[in-house]
């Protein structure tokens, strides 16, 4: 019997066998792989692991960059399938990374610092602010609240004459202080130290201590049966407080925020005058809020 033969005999692999797979194999006794022996497709496996890997830490990357994971472009770029996707944001949603939505992923929404929210979706937020710029009065009193959005807004407001700036954010505070023509004031309270935001019943008393010509508020999520929410319930209430007393209330929400839902409520549809995104009003990703709020 030659060695071929005995490899084949010793492994089992009859003639049935041998029509499946008939490529044979000449192997050498002193290196045949023996039963359990770790070196044996070890190289796939290593192969498909890291693959699956480096799929992960690119989607983690455009998370950071673009604020949502679309799966149908995402899966283009990648050369995946949408099924393999899936299972991607699946894997990455049971750590705690992403948040899966309708049609792909965005950012989980836990309460997070103002620097943290600043880097987010930079370039959206100088397009929403360059269109709600235009909308603020140059007199009166206005709240803002503690969004980044907001505080991007703020930091290029150059037609104020006479605005008193009430927000509850030192950072938003800062940011209208450098401005010609504002005076602004901050509300005291509870500095949640997640979110950098001044909460509480002391906040939502001074907050309704004033009239305000608008509310410019932003929102962690927003979705057009819902409205708008926020990661804690303590943000959400006080953003209710500037909204019973301001006459207008524009939302300054980039497209990554849309049918999306977060822990608390704060603005329900029909309290919203207004919504600002970096989208062209007509974008198809806009129909569902058309009949809810007036776009620009």
């Amino acid at each position: 019997m030659t060695e071929q033969c005995q490899a084949q005999e010793s492994w089992g692999i009859g003639e049935s066998r041998a029509a499946l797979f008939p490529m044979t194999v000449s192997v050498n006794r002193a290196s045949r792989p023996q039963l359990g022996s770790p070196v044996a497709f070890s190289g796939m496996a290593i192969s498909s692991s890291l693959d699956a890997e480096s799929r992960r830490v690119r989607l983690m990357e455009i998370l950071g960059t673009e604020g949502r994971i679309t799966i149908s472009a995402v899966a283009d770029s990648l050369g995946v399938s949408e099924m393999t996707l899936r299972r991607d944001l699946a894997e990455l949603e049971s750590l705690g990374q992403v948040r899966r939505v309708r049609g792909g992923a965005v950012a989980p929404l836990q309460p997070q610092s103002f620097a943290e929210r600043s880097s987010r979706q930079a370039a959206a937020k100088r397009v929403i602010a360059a269109k709600a710029e235009p909308l603020i009065p140059a007199e009166g009193v206005c709240a803002f609240d503690a969004s980044s959005t907001v505080g991007v807004l703020l930091s290029s407001l150059d037609h104020a004459a006479d605005l008193t700036v009430v927000t509850n954010s030192v950072e938003n505070f800062r940011a209208a202080a450098e401005r010609p023509g504002t005076t602004p004031v901050l509300v005291g309270g509870h500095r949640e130290q997640r979110t950098d935001s001044f909460v509480g019943p002391l906040a939502s008393l001074m907050a309704a201590s004033l009239h305000y010509s608008a509310f410019i508020t932003s929102a962690a999520a927003v979705d057009a049966a819902w409205g708008s929410s926020e990661a804690t319930a303590e943000e959400a209430a006080i953003k209710r407080v500037f909204r019973e007393y301001a006459q207008t209330t524009i939302l300054l929400a980039d497209s990554s925020k849309l049918d999306s839902r977060a822990t608390a409520r704060a603005l329900e549809p029909g309290r919203l005058d207004l919504m600002v995104t970096e989208l062209d009003p007509s974008d198809p990703r806009l129909d569902p809020y058309r009949d809810v709020v007036d776009l620009r």
